[in-house]
C-alpha cells in the first residue's frame, strides 16, 4: 500500500447505506450492546480528533470518517433498540453491527499505545520513530480497509434476511430518542428495606418460637421455598426481631450460595465471633486448615447459647460440612438454614432435630397489597386508584404470588404515568411475555421487562453486577469506580463522574434491581448486590452478548466470539491460550487459591488492552516488571505481594485513575508514579512518598490519598507537595510530626473539596501535647479522625458546620469536651475513644446533640459518671460504653433515649452497674433491644 494511498481516507463509507433497521420490539437487549459498543468508540474518537490531529495524518483523517459514520449508525441502533426483531437473522445482523464497533475500539486502542510511544518532542529521534512508524500504520489502515468489507457483508445479509430499508414514522418517539434522563424526587423511599413484605405474620411468628422456645438440645430450623419467595426477607425479620435478639448470646448471618468453601464460612463465623466479642482474632486464622477452624469454632460457641443463619443453602452435603462445628451444647442453640431444596433441610434430621418451614405463595389479598407498597408508596395514599384496579389486579396475578416478581414490577411502574393507557400497554407486553414459559422462567422474564425498561445507559451497569460471584457484596465506590473505568459513565455538568454514577446506582436501587446490603450513617449506600434471580437474568445475556465469561475451576465458558471481560474464581491459567485474540478489556479475579506462578505475569504481555484489573483477593509472588505494557489500564487493585514491589514501569499507566493497594503489602512506591497524571484513588496501608520527592504534587488530580505515612525524615516536602492537590475529598496521614503541624495546616488550607480527614499524630513524650492547629479548615469536611495528644479540644473542629462524623483517640482531654462538641448541629457520629477523655464526667445537656445517632465512650480510668439530661440524645439509637472501671452506675438518664436500640457494655463490671442501677436496669432490658455485655477489654 502507498503512501498516497494511506492519505486516502478509508474509514466506513456512509454506513447508513449497507445497514438496515429491522422492526418489532421485543429484543432490546442486543441491539443496546451494539449501540452502546458504537458509543464507547465514539467516546474515545472524540478526544483522539481534538488531541492527536497532528500524528499519523492519513489514518487521523480515517478515524475522522470512522466517528462521522458512527454518529449515524448509533441514531439507527438507538431506534433499533425499541424495534429489534427476535428473529435469529436479526440477532446474527445486530452480533455483527456490534463486534463491527469491538473491532473498531480495538483499532483506535492500538493507535493510541503506537502515538504513545512517539517521542515528545521533534527532531532526528522524531524522525526515526516517523520511520518505524509505517509498518504499524499500514496495518491499521489495512484493518480499517477489512472493516469495511465487513459492513459490505453486513448488507448482503441485511438483504437476505429482508429488513426494511427505513424505520416507520413514529420510531423518533422512542425512549432514547426523547433525551431526557427519569428523575424521581421521592430520594427518601430509595434506602426503605425492602424487607417490607406482607402476608408472613404467622410465619415470623411461629419462627421466632421455634428459636427461642422448645428444647435445650441444638435444633435446626428450616426455610424452605422457591427463588424470590422470600426466604431471606423472613429470615431477617425473625434474626432482627426483638426476642431473639434478647435471647441469644452470639448471633451471626452467613450467607452460602451455590459455591462455597467450608473453610470460608467457618472463618466468617470466627471473624464475627471476636468481631462481636471485640478482640482481635487469632494471627494465623487465615493459615488455619480445616480442621483447625472447626475446633477454634467448638470451643468458642461451646458455653454460650448462639443462633446461625446459613442463608441460601443449596448443597444437600451441607450439614456434613458445618455439623461438627456447631457443636450441641444442650443450651438452647439454633441454626436457621434457608433454602430452595426441601432435602437440604431433611439431611440435617440424621444428627439433629429439625424444624421446617415450607413457604407458599402469597395470597392474592396478600400480592396486591404488597403491590401497592411499592407501585403506589408515595401517590394516591398508598392505593391503587379506581381506574388502575383491574388491570393492577392482573398484573399481581400474573407474578404468582412470588415477592420479588412483585416488587420488581411495582418497581417499574411506580416510575410510570399512573393513566390507563401506560398500564394497559405493560399489561399486555406482560401477560406475552408470561404465557410462553413455566412459573419460574416466567418470572426471569418479568425480570427481564425490568432490564428492558431501563435508559441505554443503566443496562450495562446492571450487567456488570453479573460478573461478581453469586451474593456477592458490592462496595460502591468499587462499582462506581470500575464503571468509570468500563466509560460506561457519562459527563453531565457541574457533576463529577462519581456523582453521576452514584446517581445511576440509585436509580437501579430504586427499580428493585439492586438490593441495598448496607447504609452509611449519612444514608448513602455502602454496599449493595443483585438478587440470585436478577443474577441469573443478567447471566443469560452474557451468552448473546459477549458482555463477561466466567472462568471457574469445574467449568469453563466457551470463550469463541469477542470476549470483552473475564471472571475468575480459579488459580488456573489452562484457560489464557483460549483468550490471547479476544481481546479483554476488563479481568476480574475472585479467588483466594494460591496462584499459578505464570498467572498474573502473563497478563502484561497478552492483554495489553486491558482496562479494569481486578485481582485484590489473590496473592502474587511478584509484579511483573512489564504492568506498564497495559497502558490503556484505568483500574488496578493487587493483592498481597510475597516478594518485590511494584514495578518502575506503573509510570507508563497513564490512564490509570484507580490503584488499589490496600491488600498488597506494599508501602514504597517507585518514583515514576508521580507520572500518573490521571490517578484519582491512591489507597493503600501506610505509603510512603518520600522517595517522589517533589513529584508527589504532580497527581493533581487525586480525589483520594490514603494511608500515607509521614514520620521520617524529608516528610515536610511531601506534605507542601500535598498542597498542590486541589480535587482532594479524602486523605488519611499518618504519624504526623509535631514540627511538620504549620506545613500541613498550610497544604490542608488548599484542599477546598475535602470531605474526609484521618490525621494519626506522631506520639511524644507523656508530658508533651500536640498543638495541632488547622488555620483553614475545609468547609466541606464531613468526616474526621483525630488520633493522638490534643490536651484541649482544638478550637478549629469547632468551626466544621458539616461534620458528621468525629472520632477523637488519645486525645487526653481533661475538660468535659460536650458542651463545646454539641455546637456541631449536624453531627451523626461521635467516638471519644481509647484515652480520648480524662475527666470524672460527661454531662449532656436538655437540648445537646439533636441528630446524633450513634456514640461511643471507652477506655478511661477515671470517668466516675455520665449524666443524660431528659432533651439530650433525642436521636440516639446506638451507645457503646467499654473499658470504664471507674463507672459505677449506669447512665443517668438513660431512660430518656426512647430510641435507643443497642447498648453496649465492654470490659466493665456489669453485675455492680445492675445492683446499683436496678431501676435503669430493668428500664434497659425492657425497651432496649439489643444488649451485649462482654468483661473482656477493648484494646
Amino acid at each position: 500500500m502507498t503512501d498516497a494511498a494511506l492519505n486516502k481516507p478509508l474509514g466506513i463509507q456512509t454506513l447508513e447505506q449497507y445497514i438496515f433497521i429491522p422492526q418489532n420490539n421485543n429484543n432490546q437487549s442486543s441491539t443496546h450492546m451494539a449501540e452502546v459498543a458504537v458509543s464507547l468508540v465514539i467516546d474515545q474518537l472524540l478526544p483522539l480528533l481534538k488531541k492527536e490531529a497532528k500524528l499519523l495524518r492519513g489514518i487521523h483523517k480515517e478515524f475522522a470518517d470512522i466517528k462521522d459514520e458512527l454518529e449515524s449508525i448509533q441514531a439507527f441502533l438507538k431506534d433499533a433498540d425499541k424495534r429489534a426483531s427476535t428473529a435469529e437473522g436479526v440477532k446474527t445482523w445486530v452480533k455483527q453491527v456490534r463486534e463491527t464497533a469491538f473491532r473498531i475500539e480495538d483499532i483506535i486502542d492500538d493507535y493510541l499505545i503506537h502515538v504513545g510511544q512517539q517521542p515528545p518532542h521533534p527532531g532526528c529521534v522524531f524522525l526515526l520513530h516517523k520511520l518505524k512508524a509505517i509498518i504499524p500504520r499500514r496495518q491499521i489502515a489495512s484493518e480499517i480497509q477489512d472493516i469495511k468489507l465487513s459492513v459490505c457483508g453486513i448488507k448482503e445479509r441485511s438483504e437476505r434476511y429482508g429488513f426494511q430499508h427505513s424505520l416507520e414514522q413514529g420510531s423518533s418517539n422512542s425512549r432514547e430518542s426523547q433525551n431526557f434522563k427519569w428523575q424521581d424526587p421521592r430520594v427518601a423511599a430509595l434506602y426503605i428495606d425492602e424487607s417490607d413484605v406482607v402476608g408472613y405474620e404467622h410465619q415470623r411468628d411461629g419462627l421466632i418460637d421455634w428459636l427461642v422456645k422448645g428444647r435445650d438440645e441444638r435444633t435446626v430450623v428450616s426455610v424452605v421455598g422457591m427463588g424470590g419467595q422470600g426466604k431471606t426477607t423472613l429470615a431477617k425479620k425473625v434474626f432482627e426481631s426483638k426476642n431473639v435478639v434478647r435471647h441469644f448470646d452470639f448471633r451471626v448471618w452467613i450467607t452460602v450460595s451455590q459455591s462455597y468453601s467450608v473453610e470460608g464460612l467457618l472463618r466468617d463465623m470466627l471473624l464475627n465471633f471476636y468481631k462481636q466479642k471485640r478482640e482481635d482474632p487469632p494471627e494465623d486464622i487465615f493459615q488455619m486448615d480445616r480442621g483447625s477452624l472447626t475446633g477454634e469454632v467448638r470451643n468458642c460457641l461451646q458455653k454460650i447459647r448462639y443462633a446461625v443463619v446459613f442463608d441460601d443453602v443449596w448443597s444437600e452435603h451441607f450439614w456434613d460440612d458445618i455439623e461438627f462445628a456447631v457443636s450441641d451444647n444442650k443450651n438452647g442453640s439454633r441454626i436457621f438454614i434457608t433454602t430452595r431444596k426441601l432435602d437440604v433441610a431433611m439431611s440435617c434430621k440424621k444428627s439433629s432435630f429439625v424444624e421446617v418451614l415450607e413457604l407458599q405463595p402469597l395470597t392474592q389479598e396478600q400480592s396486591f397489597e404488597l403491590f401497592n407498597k411499592k407501585a403506589f408508596k408515595f401517590d394516591y395514599g398508598g392505593y391503587c386508584p379506581k381506574e388502575l384496579n383491574d388491570i393492577a389486579y392482573g398484573i399481581v396475578r400474573k407474578c404468582k404470588g412470588l415477592p420479588l416478581a412483585i416488587v420488581a414490577i411495582g418497581g417499574v411502574l411506580s416510575a410510570k404515568e399512573k393513566n390507563v393507557f401506560e398500564w394497559q400497554k405493560f399489561n399486555e407486553n406482560l401477560s406475552l411475555e408470561l404465557l410462553k414459559s413455566t412459573h419460574l422462567i416466567g418470572i426471569q422474564e418479568i425480570l427481564g421487562l425490568s432490564y428492558d425498561d431501563l435508559p441505554y445507559h443503566l443496562k450495562s451497569c446492571l450487567l456488570y453486577f453479573g460478573i461478581y460471584p453469586q451474593d456477592y457484596e458490592v462496595k460502591t465506590k468499587t462499582v462506581i469506580q470500575q464503571w468509570i473505568a468500563e466509560g460506561f459513565v457519562k459527563e453531565e455538568r457541574g457533576m463529577t463522574l462519581e456523582e453521576v454514577a452514584e446517581g445511576y446506582l440509585t436509580e437501579l436501587i430504586h427499580r428493585s434491581l439492586v438490593q441495598l446490603s448496607s447504609v452509611r450513617i449519612d444514608g448513602k449506600v455502602k454496599g449493595c448486590r443483585v438478587h440470585d434471580l436478577i443474577r441469573d437474568m443478567v447471566l443469560k445475556k452474557f451468552e448473546d452478548l459477549n458482555f463477561c465469561k466466567h472462568i471457574s475451576e469445574d467449568e469453563q465458558s466457551s470463550l469463541s466470539g469477542t470476549v470483552r471481560r473475564l471472571s475468575i474464581t480459579t488459580s488456573s491459567d489452562d484457560f489464557i491460550e483460549c483468550t490471547e485474540t479476544s481481546h479483554v478489556r476488563s479481568i476480574l479475579v475472585f479467588t483466594n487459591e494460591e496462584p499459578n506462578i505464570y498467572f498474573l505475569r502473563r497478563f502484561p504481555t497478552k492483554y495489553i488492552r486491558l482496562k479494569v484489573l481486578d485481582y485484590k483477593f489473590s496473592r502474587l509472588l511478584y509484579v511483573p516488571k512489564e504492568l506498564g505494557n497495559m497502558v490503556h489500564l484505568k483500574y488496578l487493585s493487587l493483592g498481597y505481594i510475597t516478594t518485590g514491589k511494584i514495578p518502575n514501569s506503573i509510570g507508563l499507566l497513564r490512564n490509570l485513575e484507580t490503584l488499589d493497594l490496600r491488600a498488597a503489602n506494599v508501602n514504597e512506591l517507585p518514583k515514576e508514579i508521580s507520572k500518573l497524571g490521571k490517578l484519582k484513588h491512591l489507597i493503600g496501608s501506610g505509603l510512603s512518598l518520600i522517595q517522589l520527592k517533589n513529584g508527589v504534587g504532580e497527581m493533581t488530580s487525586l480525589q483520594t490519598l490514603c494511608y500515607v505515612n509521614l514520620g521520617m525524615d524529608g516528610a515536610v516536602e511531601v506534605i507542601k507537595e500535598l498542597g498542590k492537590m486541589k480535587q482532594m475529598k479524602e486523605i488519611g496521614l499518618l504519624n504526623v510530626r509535631r514540627e511538620d503541624y504549620n506545613v500541613l495546616s498550610s497544604s490542608i488550607a488548599e484542599m477546598k473539596h475535602l470531605e474526609k480527614l484521618h490525621v494519626k499524630l506522631s506520639s511524644t513524650a507523656s508530658n508533651e501535647f500536640s498543638d495541632l492547629n488547622l488555620i483553614s479548615p475545609p468547609s466541606k469536611l464531613r468526616k474526621l479522625t483525630v488520633r493522638g495528644r490534643l490536651e484541649k479540644l482544638p478550637e478549629w473542629i469547632l468551626e466544621l458546620e458539616n461534620l458528621v462524623v468525629l472520632r477523637l483517640k488519645l486525645s487526653c482531654l481533661t475538660k468535659d469536651p460536650m458542651e463545646s462538641l454539641n455546637s456541631l448541629q449536624h453531627l451523626l457520629i461521635l467516638s471519644i475513644g481509647v484515652g480520648a477523655y480524662g475527666g470524672s464526667n460527661l454531662h449532656f445537656q436538655d437540648g445537646w446533640f439533636q441528630k446524633l445517632k450513634e456514640m461511643d465512650v471507652g477506655s478511661s480510668n477515671e470517668l466516675k459518671e455520665i449524666i443524660i439530661d431528659k432533651g439530650a440524645l433525642p436521636s440516639l439509637k446506638k451507645l457503646q460504653l467499654y473499658g470504664l472501671p471507674g463507672l459505677k452506675n449506669i447512665p443517668t438518664g438513660i431512660q430518656y433515649l426512647e430510641k435507643l436500640e443497642v447498648l453496649h457494655f465492654r470490659s466493665m463490671q456489669v453485675d455492680c452497674l445492675q445492683q446499683s442501677s436496678s431501676e435503669d436496669w430493668n428500664w434497659i432490658m425492657e425497651h432496649v433491644p439489643l444488649v451485649e455485655i462482654s468483661p473482656v477489654a477493648v484494646i
